[in-house]
């Protein structure tokens, strides 16, 4: 059989970059299979410190075997623990036990005890999605954070909790990498510190030996988490604020070389708050870069208040120009404005499974109100709606001929990506700027470069594009659902937001045209919105938006 040579491409600029840990680790991970051999869990170890309330999520069981999953409702009785019919997200969820610690989950106890105790029956070691290395992680946690807000395991499930410990022992997601690798590892911490004795203490050592690789790793010198998601990066700030809230409760237990690790966690946390608050809107929220959407991570606000309750609260402010140069995001903070840049490479090269192809997109706030949004997430999988999610034209940036700034394919692959250069930022009196350009067309003819520069001032925003060889290409704008827009001509309109407020916008290059798209604000939710598309005239346009100061 010949290959397509793009095919072949395709494949060669995905694989180059893997290490070699992921491609042997697969082979491991679907050859071996974990053999646990029965035995009595170890005791429990009496905490020696205080245990705070960790992060509150939104309660996911609305009856007593009803969920409640990525905008999808379930019942038990008929979908069971693992129906195929269900994505595997909603399963993955299913299996997480989030709601063990939601707001408010003392009032529900009684359910969590019985839907425990159906869990255990039902769901036979090493069997089907309840097994899976990742949520078997994020459910040891919560099952130990539930014991630790004063609830009760009954001795079976002490049981089962201590053979899930030894089957994770045995799986870790070397072949991922990643944020996975890094929730097994924390997940054996939980259960190396909430059991005691030689097999606890060998769980403790091996979270801890692969935490302080991948803390190294993970977390750029900027705060930054390097998958470059800022739902990702929020997942990564709650691990960071768990461990330590565990490690001070059993803080007993750890070495010296743990307790310093430990501090090292605590001198992150403000640097990741901090790029966590850069990477957010004034209404408080996430900004959607690479795979991003509300209700998967706690909220900025939730972190916050976690942080606090940790005792870690020495966080540096923004200012008005934030340039975040391991990361390579930008913020612009006028007084009414907040502009969000994405000049940042699409990942870690061997890592790039939650990328978009959003180089140079942006994101834009004003009056505190969302004007111009990317698409979001709403889908994993291997759909043509996951493709199109990540694609370029769903995000704020420029199409040229039709293609992707970089090549993302299948659900969490990517190809050819583009790499930005000559990046900057900074300020000149009252105007803020950002500027920087990639390469990701330059497999088209005449190889063209795209260069976009933003200047913000009090009230105004201008976004300036070129392509240095001229091609058929677009500056796309998505506007937030909740912003109306109108066109005067074929260069002007406004905007009108939903406190009844207006913005002005202009655009020079061709002709502008409207097109309905979708924003996805979270997983399992599509809400309509329109998008400017603004061709390029000669390699050049102009977008443009004014306002009057509040």
């Amino acid at each position: 059989m010949v290959i397509p040579l793009r095919v072949a491409t395709r494949y060669w600029e995905t694989l180059r970059w893997l290490r070699p840990v992921q491609l042997y680790g697969r082979v491991w991970f679907r050859a071996s299979r974990p053999s646990i051999h029965p035995r009595p869990a170890p005791p429990r170890r009496q905490p020696s410190g205080a245990w705070v309330q960790p992060c509150r999520r939104k309660p996911s069981l609305v009856g007593p075997r009803k969920f409640h999953l990525l905008n999808c409702l379930g019942d038990l009785d008929c979908n069971g623990w693992d129906n195929p019919n269900r994505d595997k997200l909603w399963r993955y969820n299913q299996h997480y036990f989030d709601d063990l610690n939601a707001h408010d989950a003392a009032a529900r106890s009684r359910w969590h005890a019985a839907l425990l105790a159906d869990w255990c029956a039902r769901n036979p070691v090493g069997e089907g999605t309840a097994w899976e290395p990742y949520p078997t992680s994020l459910r040891i946690v919560n099952w130990i954070k539930w014991t630790l807000a004063g609830n009760s395991l009954e001795q079976p499930l002490i049981e089962s909790l201590a053979v899930q410990a030894r089957w994770l022992s045995q799986r870790f997601e070397w072949h991922l990498l990643g944020n996975h690798l890094f929730a097994n590892a924390k997940a054996l911490v939980f259960a190396g510190l909430w059991f005691e004795g030689p097999e606890a203490q060998s769980w403790l050592n091996a979270g801890f030996q692969i935490l302080e690789r991948q803390t190294e790793e993970q977390i750029l010198p900027d705060g930054g988490q390097f998958e470059l998601s800022p739902m990702y990066h929020a997942l990564a700030l709650e691990d960071l604020l768990d461990l330590v809230n565990i490690s001070t409760a059993f803080d007993g237990a750890l070495t010296a070389a743990q307790r310093s690790l430990r501090e090292r966690w605590r001198s992150l946390i403000p640097l990741m708050s901090r790029w966590l608050d850069a990477l957010s809107h004034p209404d408080g929220e996430i900004a959607f870069f690479n795979d991003a959407a509300f209700a998967v991570a706690p909220p900025p606000t939730e972190l916050l208040q976690y942080r606090k309750r940790v005792g870690i609260d020495n966080q540096r402010a923004l200012e008005p120009v934030t340039w975040l140069p391991h990361s390579g995001y930008a913020r612009l903070s006028a007084p009414d404005a907040a502009l969000i840049a994405d000049i940042a490479r699409v990942g870690p090269d061997y890592l790039p499974g939650h990328a978009h192809a959003d180089t140079l997109s942006f994101e834009f706030s004003v009056f505190g109100q969302r004007v111009l949004v990317n698409s979001g997430t709403s889908v994993y999988g291997t759909g043509s709606e996951r493709q199109r999610q990540r694609s370029t034209p769903a995000h704020n940036t420029v199409v040229i001929d039709d293609q992707n700034s970089s090549d993302v394919w299948s659900g969490f692959r990517v190809g050819r990506r583009g790499r930005p250069f000559a990046v900057t930022a900074g300020q000149d009196g009252e105007l803020l700027f950002a500027e920087g350009s990639h390469d990701g067309y330059k497999q088209l003819p005449g190889r063209p470069i795209h260069t976009r520069r933003w200047e913000l001032s009090p009230t105004k925003l201008r976004v300036s594009d070129s392509v240095s060889t001229p091609r058929r290409a677009f500056a796309r704008f998505h506007v937030h659902p909740d912003v109306a827009l109108t066109q005067y001509n074929e260069s002007e309109g406004k905007l009108v937001l939903a406190d009844g407020r207006r913005i002005l916008w202009r655009a020079r290059g061709g002709p502008v045209r409207f097109e309905q798209t979708t924003w996805h604000p979270e997983f399992g939710r599509s809400l309509a919105n329109m998008c400017i598309v603004l061709p390029l005239a000669d390699g050049c346009s102009v977008f443009e938006l004014t306002w009057a100061a509040d």
